[in-house]
């Protein structure tokens, strides 16, 4: 599976290993390959000899089979420390306490506007220090030996310290915390639903329901990511990028030799924290003093009532053409632009380009789909009076579908951008079937009868240790070649081969199949009991299909993931399968989409964290008890912490809620599931429907990646070809996002990702390996800790000088149509637009 979809960058080392610290060096006898990549000249004489010499010192660090991808060795040790403690008090106590504080903390923010979310990144700093101050309280000294054994203790309190004591904090414990962060951290899905049945469909199923239907969500996507690691974990090239940021911040914190980089002799922690310090308090300037620089919807403030412009330019109800933003928040608003490969941000730009800025206005302007009666960008649905569409208008009290109350007030008006956001969705699901198996076929069937073989030849096997020092330098030196001069035949061999990460893991025991495929089972029963013994009105076979539109996506959709950085989603067509097949069942709605779509960004989550153990080398049979641990501990607390909000927060979820506790995403998530649940996906798309032209997405986008791959296969089946680095699941999967993602925020990321993914990595190749994770968690971790601050020190308390705190830079963006949403064309009072009344 070629990580960088053809695009050499993603081999292109230019001589530098720069996580181990190797670099290139101008001397006599060094000749060169492609742009600067070294390769020892058999005649330099004993430059070349030096060079020899220094490259087998360097053997254990940089191994022959070490990863084919720079930004895997520029994070990831090649090595394994299998003396370090991992399964030992200290981490257990931090990956509980950390657990415990972060699932709880932005369970009770979800339901509150506006919101605020604890990322693992602070976790992940956090538990750094807290490790050490361990370290001091249980100092080595307590476990001394004599003449080799430990001395026996016979007082209690001095053995329970010593076992508190076992083993130094380090990276492999500080990644266990870590993963028990990422596990946790984010709220479950399974409580907005229960939000939903409490207090908009006033039902009661108990605290047992709450438990049963958070676990089997969360669970049964852990168990997915467990039974697909064959392909999703193991292979070189499922390289998750989003991993690396973390191994990077290890490598970091828990020290390693600091070798200048292109001239800069920072070290990565000094560098690290230069970063976030400066990251930090500039965030309380667009973040509070002047967030016109965050919203930099310049153009719109010299004519900040023209529509067209404010269409354009502006960045929350326009287009976002400027691509200019001085808020990390917004840059990373769709993921960190330094995380992601450049080929799959080109992707992404160029069809922002053709759909958002080309496509959309003029769509827009020729008023398709009525469009021009609405605000270019938005969120919401809209009435054939411009207003925002009222559901309650067409339900009953029972929250049924009330047909004559619907055919009385209008049918549900999309956005244009709203309504290209389902095409690409539609067209990114098939072309995600297509894309895999035209690119990946060959590479996930390889995988499997790996996988069926594995018994009988898995177990560690070391290099060989008599092969001569010249065959070791001729492999290094092939390692290191760029990707334009290694034949097919050679790149298949390095990335269908294990690298230096797989090896070493297989020293480990590995979590048995049955483990995932028997908590699997026992979660699907579990699932069948809630939907049939409570009030879901789903039928178990429905639950069933739920989990199968799940499995069929979930290797697809990690493939991609795993290779860009960009997730597909599921979210809609779950809902159109569900509305299609169970109409009028609007929490059945609900509950399939959970079952469906989050089981699998649950699962693609613990996908990731699983390859990140796999980097840290990490025991696979803890780190399934971790996860396992991580995610029943925090299951269990948000619902304890949301039926705590249910009893003590007066009002809790209607719009006289006491601090702003309205509940703002579940009442979003409702709103859906009255949409597709209730009005349905034949009142959108069925035939003479107005939105009926984006079926045609889905053969759209069946077809082609078939095209493309034909035209690559008729031209030569180049790996260097362009048309091996188009991925149209990312291009059409990305845009998604938009909206509520604006094009600022792709074009300010895409600016990003190509100074550092592109130019950066080939001008300063050595600064770019040591700094760049680094400088992407530094500055994620600077943005966490800024929007804690100010919101809990500044805005949460409500000072009287915040409110009064109004200028220039604080209200320009606010002026006019882009913050109002003005629509291109007006709707008189009385009026109303669209297909006259009494054709739907």
């Amino acid at each position: 599976m070629d990580a960088g979809e053809g695009d050499e960058s993603w081999w292109q080392e230019e001589g530098v290993a720069a996580g181990n610290g190797t670099r290139r060096r101008n001397i006599p006898g060094v000749g060169k390959l492609g742009d600067g990549d070294p390769e020892v000249d058999v005649n330099g004489g004993d430059a070349a000899v030096d060079i020899e010499e220094e490259e087998d010192e360097e053997d254990e660090n940089d191994p022959v089979d070490n990863s084919p991808y720079p930004e895997v060795r520029a994070s990831v040790l090649a090595t394994d420390d299998e003396s370090l403690s991992i399964n030992t008090p200290r981490m257990w106590t931090l990956s509980l306490l950390f657990t415990l504080v972060g699932s709880s903390t932005n369970l009770f923010f979800s339901l509150r506007y506006p919101s605020i979310s604890i990322t693992p990144v602070i976790a992940l700093l956090l538990a750094h220090p807290l490790g050490k101050l361990w370290d001091r309280a249980f100092p080595e000294s307590l476990n001394e030996e004599e003449d080799g054994e430990v001395v026996k203790v016979n007082n209690t309190v001095e053995r329970l310290r010593r076992w508190l004591g076992q083993g130094r904090w380090n990276r492999k414990e500080h990644a266990c915390v870590y993963i028990s962060s990422n596990v946790s951290f984010g709220f479950a899905f399974a409580t907005d639903v229960i939000v939903e049945q409490t207090h908009f469909y006033h039902q009661d199923p108990g605290i047992i329901y709450q438990i049963l239907l958070t676990l089997s969500t969360q669970i049964l996507g852990y168990t997915f990511a467990g039974l697909t690691r064959q392909w999703l974990v193991r292979p070189s090239s499922m390289i998750w990028p989003g991993t690396l940021m973390s191994t990077a911040m290890f490598t970091t914190l828990h020290g390693e030799e600091n070798k200048p980089a292109d001239g800069w002799k920072v070290s990565r922690w000094r560098f690290f924290m230069y970063v976030f310090t400066g990251g930090f308090f500039w965030y309380f300037i667009p973040g509070l003093l002047m967030p016109a620089l965050s919203y930099f919807n310049a153009v719109t403030w010299f004519a900040p009532d023209n529509v067209v412009v404010s269409n354009l330019f502006g960045v929350r109800s326009g287009l976002g053409m400027l691509p200019i933003t001085f808020d990390w928040a917004q840059i990373s608003y769709i993921g960190s632009p330094l995380m992601t490969p450049f080929w799959a941000a080109a992707n992404v730009v160029g069809g922002l380009i053709l759909v958002m800025w080309i496509i959309a206005p003029i769509m827009y302007y020729t008023n398709a789909f009525y469009s021009s009666y609405m605000p270019i960008l938005s969120s919401n649905v809209y009435d054939n009076t411009a207003k925002e569409y009222n559901v309650s208008r067409i339900l009953t009290p029972q929250f049924l579908f009330d047909e004559e109350a619907y055919k009385n007030y209008s049918k549900v008006f999309m956005p244009i951008t709203y309504v290209l956001s389902y095409g690409l969705q539609f067209a990114a699901l098939t072309a995600l079937v297509t894309h895999t198996a035209c690119w990946h076929g060959k590479d996930i069937w390889r995988q499997w009868k790996k996988v069926l073989q594995e018994p009988s030849t898995r177990g560690y096997v070391p290099i060989d240790s008599t092969t001569t020092p010249a065959r070791r330098r001729h492999a290094r030196r092939n390692k290191s070649r760029r990707l334009s001069n290694v034949s097919d035949g050679e790149w298949d061999d390095i990335i269908n081969n294990d690298d230096v990460h797989a090896r070493l893991m297989k020293k480990y025991p590995e979590c048995p199949t049955s483990w995932y495929l028997t908590t699997f089972l026992i979660m699907i029963a579990v699932g069948i009991f809630v939907v049939e013994h409570y009030p879901v009105y789903l039928p178990w076979p429905g639950l069933l299909l739920a989990l199968s539109v799940c499995g069929i996506f979930f290797v697809p959709i990690g493939i991609v993931m795993a290779i860009t950085n960009t997730q597909s989603s599921l979210f809609l067509v779950c809902q159109l399968i569900c509305g299609t097949i169970f109409p009028g069942r609007p929490v059945a709605n609900m509950v399939f989409v959970m079952y469906g779509y989050i089981t699998s960004t649950q699962g693609l989550k613990f996908a990731a964290d699983l390859k990140l153990g796999h980097y840290m080398k990490i025991p696979p049979r803890l780190l399934f008890t971790v996860q396992m641990v991580a995610t029943i501990v925090g299951c269990l607390t948000q619902i304890g912490v949301m039926n705590w909000m249910f009893s003590n927060i007066p009002g809790i979820c209607t719009p006289e809620a006491m601090n702003g506790f309205t509940c703002p995403i579940a009442r979003v998530h409702f709103n859906g599931s009255i949409l597709w649940g209730v009005v349905g996906p034949s009142r959108f798309f069925g035939k003479g429907e107005l939105y009926r032209p984006l079926v045609w997405a889905f053969l759209i986008g069946a077809l082609s990646p078939i095209v493309i791959f034909t035209l690559w296969a008729y031209r030569g089946r180049h790996r260097s070809s362009v048309l091996k680095s188009i991925s149209l699941p990312v291009l059409f999967g990305s845009l998604s996002w938009i909206p509520p993602a604006t094009g600022l925020n792709f074009s300010a990321w895409t600016i990003v990702c190509a100074v550092f993914n592109y130019v950066l990595k080939r001008r300063r190749t050595v600064w770019w390996g040591k700094y760049t994770m680094t400088l992407s968690a530094a500055l994620d971790a600077s943005l966490a800790f800024g929007l804690v601050v100010v919101f809990f020190a500044v805005v949460y308390p409500e000072w009287g000088w915040v409110e009064g705190l109004k200028w220039w830079g604080t209200e320009v963006f606010m002026r006019g149509c882009d913050w109002k949403g003005c629509a291109y064309r007006e709707v008189k009072e009385g009026e109303v637009f669209g297909p006259g009344r009494g054709s739907w």
